[in-house]
């Protein structure tokens, strides 16, 4: 462990310093598990989930024992009757990094934990505006761009989520169609844990009726983090995926992409990368890294080489 020579709120550790945070957790996943879980380009092994994401599952168990115990402080000191107060983890990071990834494994190595075993995910793409009210706004070219979205909802979807509602809907979101569908939603039934994913859940947009920040129902955040060059290098390899799978589909709002060759397909994704989530991310989702309660620090082969987790 590496302890930084000025003050600093950030514990760093190396990943082999990490990894033996695991202490005697067991591991619960299989090779067939991780075939579901990994992204479309995603090279994350079984060894990366025991030395990484099993050292954080058993950090956040400890956080979620912690806070049932702090609720049911305050519920005594208030007089009132326990109640289940679902946990709520951000995770953030760029476009192409690896946060859906990072998130469903999460969602599975938590929910086998026994004392927290409904473990809902959703993420904030589903929040977008329509395309229609995008294009309405002349917002296309700043999809994902914090005025992208509505934030209002989110923020109440999250607030409902947290105050114990029965029943929350969340919209439903197409990546084929790249659009909201329409009359469809997930619902959300008084999880245990709640992981919500997006660009946008680390931002300060609020609801403007009551200056409420998504992340001030959170009760950890997650910040995925990498070199820009290697995100973008991601992002181009993932597009030339998608050139040879779902952009092949006619109903894709990417399929005129289908037919082009690798330099085409190189040219257009790193086009959009310097033009779009480049600047996102430069602008708007890199400032809010150290908002986070832990970083997690990928490098080039998108292991994690280095954490950082912010100090109580």
């Amino acid at each position: 462990m590496q302890h930084q020579a000025h003050p600093s709120p950030w514990i760093a550790l190396a990943r082999d310093d990490w990894a033996q945070l695991r202490s005697s957790t067991p591991l619960t996943l299989d090779e067939s598990d991780l075939a579901q879980l990994r992204g479309i380009n995603e090279h994350i092994s079984l060894d990366e989930v025991a030395e990484v994401y099993l050292p954080l599952s058993r950090l956040l168990n400890l956080y979620v024992a912690a806070t049932q115990d702090l609720h049911r402080a305050t519920d005594t000191f208030l007089g009132s009757l326990a109640a289940k107060v679902p946990f709520v983890i951000g995770i953030a990071g760029s476009v192409a990094v690896g946060k859906s990834t990072t998130s469903r494994i999460l969602q599975a190595l938590l929910s086998r934990w026994p004392n927290h075993p409904e473990v809902a995910l959703v993420t904030t793409d589903g929040f977008l505006l329509p395309n229609a009210e995008l294009e309405r706004r002349g917002l296309m070219e700043r999809k994902g761009f914090p005025e992208s979205y509505d934030t209002a909802a989110l923020v109440r979807f999250v607030g409902q989520v947290k105050a114990g509602v029965e029943e929350v809907h969340a919209p439903v979101y197409s990546h084929l169609t790249y659009d909201i569908v329409p009359d469809e939603a997930i619902v959300v039934r008084k999880p245990d844990v709640l992981i919500l994913e997006g660009l946008n859940v680390l931002q300060t947009g609020a609801d403007e009726d009551r200056r409420v920040f998504v992340s001030d129902f959170f009760d950890f955040s997650v910040y995925v983090d990498a070199d820009e060059k290697h995100i973008m290098d991601w992002y181009v390899e993932r597009f030339r995926r998608l050139r040879d799978t779902a952009f092949q589909d006619p109903r894709s709002y990417f399929h005129r992409y289908a037919d082009l060759d690798d330099a085409e397909a190189d040219e257009v994704a790193r086009d959009i990368w310097h033009r779009i989530n480049g600047r996102n991310l430069a602008k708007n989702v890199l400032p809010t890294r150290t908002r986070a309660d832990l970083i997690l620090r990928k490098d080039e082969d998108h292991a994690v080489e280095r954490v950082w987790l912010r100090k109580l």
